[in-house]
């Protein structure tokens, strides 16, 4: 009876120990699995970075600083510059979000405050189809749909009635606009596109309101307006202005729609019903055309300034996000 109380003593923490060991292994391989996750993010943003800057290199050795600053594009004579596509690009999606952000504001409201609960399940199953719709179903819709109704309909009022304003007339005059095909044009294009992903971020994040927030607003005699600016939308502040950059991100990398709408020509124009052009538009309709390193260099450093615009925006965004917690004392 004393030999096996003794065997048995010993065989406990022999147990114990062996799965000590086993588990201490098992945590160590987790933490170097997520770690490698993390660190295989940030070599591909590297790696991404670095190689386009790499195969742009012949650019911006050639042009140096003036294929940033410069308008040119003239593939015969291989002069080529950045200028026009980054002003496209920037354009077309502060457009889309001007439109965007106030329309997803709404729906998100309205699926969260005032629809009735039949309605909301199916709005909502639409906003999810809508952002699953690809891309190139929009540009074909813009095209084909859309394009012609801004040239006949909407840009030629827009010249009449507000180009001769003294601010913003300049932004609503000019001589192609009855084509259709322009920046504003694309700037709708895409604030149609984006729209599913802001106002899903939004309902989302507003249903984590607490009830018992809004509830007592609604007691002391807030209105459903008052209800979303003073309790729903501070609340909700980080998470909104994140998620109206993760559209801000689509807007600015979107390819397909904005090649079938925006009109793909090199010029400066202050002008939004004028065609223009973007990084991603670029790239996708001249690289298949690309007869010559320098040209192929240039298309590939707009890949590179493509990168570095999103970058810098999504940074910016991360450093908003980061002060407004700083205020909040989180």
């Amino acid at each position: 009876m004393v030999m096996a109380a003794s065997a048995e003593s010993i065989a406990v923490p022999q147990s114990d120990e062996t799965r000590a060991r086993r588990d201490g292994f098992a945590d160590r391989l987790f933490r170097r699995i997520v770690a490698g996750a993390g660190i295989f993010v940030l070599a591909t943003l590297a790696g991404v970075a670095l190689t386009t800057l790499w195969g742009g290199r012949e650019a911006f050795a050639t042009f140096g600083f003036k294929f940033v600053v410069s308008s040119d594009w003239d593939t015969v004579g291989k002069q080529f510059g950045a200028l026009a596509p980054v002003y496209g690009t920037l354009v077309t999606a502060a457009i889309a979000l001007i439109i965007a952000v106030p329309v997803s504001f709404g729906i998100a409201l309205y699926l969260t405050e005032i629809a009735p609960p039949w309605l909301r399940t199916p709005v909502a199953a639409a906003i999810e189809l809508l952002a699953g719709i690809p891309s190139i179903i929009y540009g074909m819709w813009g095209l084909f749909v859309f394009v012609p109704i801004m040239g006949r309909h909407l840009n030629p009022w827009l010249n009449e009635h507000l180009s001769g304003w003294p601010v913003v007339g300049a932004l609503f005059s000019g001589t192609q606009y009855s084509i259709g095909l322009g920046m504003l044009t694309a700037g709708i294009v895409l604030a149609i596109m984006v729209i599913p992903f802001i106002s899903s971020v939004m309902r989302e994040v507003f249903l984590t309101v607490p009830t018992r927030l809004k509830e007592s607003a609604y007691a002391l005699g807030s209105t459903t307006w008052e209800v979303a600016w003073d309790i729903v939308l501070p609340y909700t502040r980080t998470a909104v202005i994140g998620g109206i950059f993760l559209g801000l991100g689509r807007a600015l990398g979107e390819t397909m729609a904005v090649t079938f709408v925006l009109g793909n020509v090199h010029r400066l124009s202050l002008s939004l019903l004028e065609p223009g052009n973007s990084i991603a538009a670029t790239i996708a309709n001249e690289f298949a055309e690309a007869d010559s390193e320098i040209f192929r260099a240039s298309l590939i450093a707009l890949a590179f300034l493509l990168f570095v615009v999103t970058f810098i925006v999504l940074a910016i965004a991360k450093l908003m996000l980061r002060q407004m917690e700083k205020k909040e004392g989180k």
